[in-house]
């Protein structure tokens, strides 16, 4: 479920995520160019200027991964947010927030893996996989595991 809005958010950067499921359900993760440790994610990336949501998670699925062929399946109701961790706040995004407020897609992949292809303008990610969402939350960097088990509670049907 979406958080309760902070109160500045001009400190939070507005940005779009994508949950992407293959066939069987898995949920695809990349490991961050940037981090020399394990740093899995699921793609996102920041709003332009005038964007629409859709626009900019389409785009930076497209920048970021190479896929352009999905279905989008559902867009959250309201926004997520965390915290950058204090080591890292001041010295990245121009020093401007404190973490990001995002707006989240579930979309479904409908092309192959071998047209996935990090090797981009400007890569981010080093590697890619398809996960069980079970496994998502022990892939996520420490402040991103409440936002991706919300996630999961959100988009994915639970078993019964």
């Amino acid at each position: 479920m979406p958080q309760t809005l902070p109160k500045d958010l001009s400190l939070y950067r507005p940005n779009v995520g994508i949950m992407l499921l293959n066939k069987e359900g898995k949920v695809f993760v990349a490991q961050r160019l940037d981090s020399p440790g394990p740093a899995w994610q699921m793609p996102q990336g920041g709003i332009d200027e005038g964007e629409d949501y859709q626009t900019a998670a389409l785009r930076e699925l497209e920048e970021e991964t190479s896929i352009a062929h999905v279905d989008i399946l559902k867009e959250s109701d309201g926004w997520y947010f965390y915290d950058l961790p204090p080591e890292l706040q001041g010295k990245i995004w121009g020093g401007e927030y404190l973490g990001q407020r995002q707006k989240w897609f579930l979309m479904r992949y409908l092309g192959a893996d071998s047209d996935i292809n990090l090797e981009t303008i400007h890569p981010e990610f080093s590697a890619w996989k398809w996960v069980a969402p079970s496994e998502l939350i022990s892939l996520a960097v420490p402040f991103k595991v409440e936002i991706y088990q919300a996630l999961v509670e959100d988009f994915l049907p639970r078993d019964t």
